[in-house]
């Protein structure tokens, strides 16, 4: 779509500036604009390395490599020509190359993209990893061999357009194709960023039918259970939650209605709600506070982003993360103890999201 600006004398089209000619390129300005800021391709995606190819016989190199939320890698190709030349057969090979990649080789590619391109010292690259899958530490999630590719592109011709449509009529395709229209706009670059194909009211329909079949996927294939719940307050249900986050929510509802934080400790397994000095609300002070408390506490495995405070006590409680089978147990022992506070839960469906 041309870009116009408003005038008195009414509308003025603006002519696309080409990348050649504002001296942008592919590699040194596009990957290196999109690999520190990715979520114009979309807000559930995690750069995972760049420039990569590690594999066997390797002669080429994936611009971006990505992950979704669902567990799918992500190739991402970019081109800065009109016509993305025949960046989807290339981006097919990268896929089929690396579809068998596992969790931890995905973790190493990771690790070494955030030291060489992040300078936060504090960086657990497995605890992002796995906070980024809403996965549990103790059961790493097994990825799908499912690769969705993410064309860009100042423009596409009809072969690549044609076959990218055709290529997603097949199950297990996921191929968009997006477009960067640059413009000189008082010596200011705008890009105008566009997904193609599909249509962005079809991609969301389709990643809801892609959650449900991962559910089901995950649910079956290697016997781990992803069981989610909705908490449920007087009756009105809250988004559902994996494991972890449904302890979480549970406690912070009881406590918001009032059930005191040393009553909800006291029915909870020992050791699973810690009680620290003082009124911390600053997760990096509660971490230092939590390993002053117990040298020997894996920090990472307590929810220091969501502390309690009781400011009666002036007490900071901080809740465990790793629950496993002992979850629907707990959610139980929490609704049976407090009853007059109305807040339950119940097992999220398969197609919930």
């Amino acid at each position: 779509m041309p870009l116009y600006e408003v005038g008195e004398d009414g509308l003025k089209r603006q002519p696309v500036a080409g990348f050649a000619t504002l001296g942008l390129y592919e590699r040194a300005d596009l990957q290196r604009l999109l690999r520190n800021d990715i979520s114009p391709l979309g807000d559930d995606l995690l750069v995972l390395a760049e420039e990569f190819g590690e594999w066997e016989d390797a002669r080429r190199r994936i611009d971006l490599l990505a992950l979704d939320k669902s567990g799918r890698l992500v190739v991402i190709e970019l081109k800065r020509t009109d016509d993305g030349g025949h960046m989807e057969l290339q981006a097919l090979r990268y896929a089929a190359m690396i579809s068998s990649m596992g969790f931890e080789e995905v973790l190493r590619a990771f690790t070494a993209h955030s030291a060489k391109h992040r300078s936060d010292e504090d960086l657990d690259p497995r605890a992002e990893l796995l906070a980024f899958l809403d996965a549990e530490d103790d059961e790493p999630p097994a990825l799908s061999t499912d690769v969705r590719i993410i064309l860009v592109s100042a423009d596409f011709g009809r072969e690549i357009t044609t076959a990218v449509l055709w290529l997603n009529g097949f199950e297990g395709m996921d191929i968009r194709c997006v477009r960067l229209v640059p413009y000189d706009l008082d010596d200011k670059v705008l890009l105008d960023i566009q997904q193609v194909i599909p249509l962005p009211e079809a991609a969301d329909y389709q990643v809801r039918l892609r959650r449900k079949d991962a559910a089901r996927v995950r649910a079956s294939s290697d016997g781990r259970d992803f069981t989610r719940y909705h908490i449920v307050v007087e009756g009105s249900e809250l988004p559902d939650q994996n494991k972890r986050n449904s302890i979480r929510v549970m406690v912070e509802q009881l406590a918001g209605r009032g059930v005191p934080l040393a009553e909800i400790r006291a029915v909870m397994p020992d050791r699973a709600f810690r009680v620290l000095p003082g009124l911390l609300t600053d997760p990096e002070a509660v971490r230092a506070a939590l390993a002053e408390s117990d040298p020997k506490a894996e920090v990472r495995r307590f929810f220091c982003d969501h502390p309690l405070v009781d400011q009666t006590a002036g007490e900071t409680y901080v809740l465990f993360k790793m629950w496993g089978l002992n979850t629907e147990p707990t959610l139980t022992t929490l609704v049976e103890a407090f009853p007059d506070a109305k807040v339950s839960f119940r097992r999220a469906d398969t197609g919930d999201e």
